[in-house]
């Protein structure tokens, strides 16, 4: 695992999913995520303008902050995202290709995958840790057969439908964090709404974790 995810994961294991943000308000929207200790910040690549998004967001976070794109399918989008200053690179689907150029561009890579199969191969590519997606289908109970056999220091992150009230069973299963889309931040939100919605995140982990 690259020493930067590892860092930001031992701050606080929550991705951020900024799905339709637009680049007047990612700013805003990220110091209030940044101000409840979230150091990872995904702009979904079907946002509007989400290359300017990642560029403002990446200059006014902390070095220590991971920020970068999210439903990211194609190598010349990761290309795009690096150029933008994006370091950080999430899929919806195991890609070779993609976990393979955003390694090579120096970029933290966390592909999804629903099945062993497609983590075990996310991994030989050279990804850093597994998005477990659709979590709707992959249950807690498929968290921890993944994690059975899965190497034991690879971060599995759910991703789909998770709140405050569902992580726990997750947790338990072996996940090694979220990653978060409506029940932090959807489309409309104020940046005083998504931080309410941070620190309810960031409590349930905490408690959980304790």
């Amino acid at each position: 695992m690259d020493a930067r995810l590892a860092a930001a994961m031992a701050k606080l294991p929550l991705v951020a999913i900024l799905r339709g943000v637009v680049p007047g308000e990612a700013p805003g929207i990220a110091e209030a995520l940044l101000a409840e200790d979230f150091d990872l910040i995904e702009i979904p690549l079907n946002s509007p303008d989400p290359m300017a998004s990642i560029a403002s967001v990446r200059r006014l976070a902390p070095a220590r902050a991971l920020v970068g794109a999210g439903t990211v399918l194609t190598v010349a989008e990761v290309e795009a995202v690096a150029k933008a200053g994006g370091d950080l690179i999430v899929t919806p689907n195991t890609n070779v290709d993609v976990i393979a150029r955003a390694k090579a561009l120096g970029l933290v890579c966390l592909p999804g995958a629903a099945t062993p199969s497609e983590a075990f191969a996310a991994l030989a590519a050279g990804a850093d840790g597994v998005k477990a997606f659709p979590a709707e289908m992959i249950l807690p109970a498929v968290v921890k057969a993944w994690r059975a056999v899965l190497p034991k220091t690879t971060p599995i992150l759910p991703v789909g439908g998770i709140t405050p009230d569902n992580m726990g069973p997750y947790v338990k299963a072996g996940a090694s964090g979220f990653g978060l889309g409506s029940a932090l931040y959807k489309l409309g939100d104020t940046a005083a709404a998504t931080r309410t919605n941070a620190a309810a995140f960031r409590a349930a982990w905490r408690a959980l974790s304790a």
